[in-house]
């Protein structure tokens, strides 16, 4: 008859040294885990519409249904939707590398906790697939951010997640500093599906899942190779996106 108490006694205990929730931008304690302090949120662009139907860029008015920006129109990406939560800048970066270089997987729930929002329409028979990274890339630094965050996201959304259909067959030099045609012949014939698994991308819909858009190169090369195994729909689903005419 004493265990309750003892046992209720113990979770105080617990929940007393237990360390506050920080906010996920500047490490500020907050209300609750995976969200951010006042100055922080302010410093958040989230994206939505309106904005090009294809490639997600923000628009200063609404143009209307099935709109596509100018590069959409004229050089049509492989994938046919991509959405990012917010637009990269200085807090949505601090939280992108937090995760991808500083050993913060628990960065990947905050991550996807935004995310959700832009695959919540999905059909039901969509499949995750986050962007592989190169087998040398994974032991140095542990892990793969996007299959955190994808693992994460089909956890909030119920979608299944395929770790293994699409890998990274070359090691490829970081994009960072090169334009968009260096950074797309880069990236060319650096993926490919696992071995015996086309059929099961033929008619399909995927959702590629990563946590920085930059200049579109390694999306589109992952697209790319869905598209070319037969996959009816392949979208993107970012953390964030870099604008035009900012740093990334």
């Amino acid at each position: 008859m004493q265990i309750a108490p003892a046992a209720r006694g113990i979770a105080r205990t617990v929940v007393d040294f237990a360390p506050p929730p920080r906010c996920s931008g500047c490490g500020e304690i907050v209300t609750e885990q995976h969200s951010f302090c006042l100055p922080c949120w302010q410093s958040l662009t989230f994206l939505g519409e309106p904005c090009c139907e294809c490639c997600g860029l923000p628009f200063e008015y609404d143009a209307g249904e099935d709109v596509r920006c100018g590069r959409c129109m004229t050089e049509p990406p492989n994938f046919d939707r991509l959405r990012a939560a917010v637009a990269y800048g200085k807090t949505a970066r601090q939280i992108a590398l937090k995760l991808k270089y500083g050993g913060r997987p628990a960065a990947a729930e905050t991550l996807a906790r935004f995310m959700a929002r832009h695959v919540s329409d999905a059909d039901p028979g969509t499949v995750l697939i986050p962007v592989p990274l190169h087998r040398w890339r994974i032991w140095r630094r542990g892990y793969n951010q996007s299959a955190l965050v994808g693992r994460a996201l089909s956890k909030r959304t119920g979608l299944r997640l395929e770790l293994d259909l699409l890998r990274r067959i070359k090691a490829t030099p970081p994009l960072k500093g090169m334009g968009g045609k260096e950074r797309a012949a880069t990236m060319r014939g650096a993926f490919a599906l696992a071995p015996g698994r086309k059929g099961e991308v033929k008619g399909g819909s995927f959702t590629l899942v990563d946590d920085v858009f930059t200049s579109g190169a390694t999306a589109n090369a992952c697209a790319g190779i869905l598209k070319r195994a037969g996959a009816a729909r392949v979208e993107i689903i970012c953390w964030a996106r870099v604008l035009p005419g900012k740093d990334d």
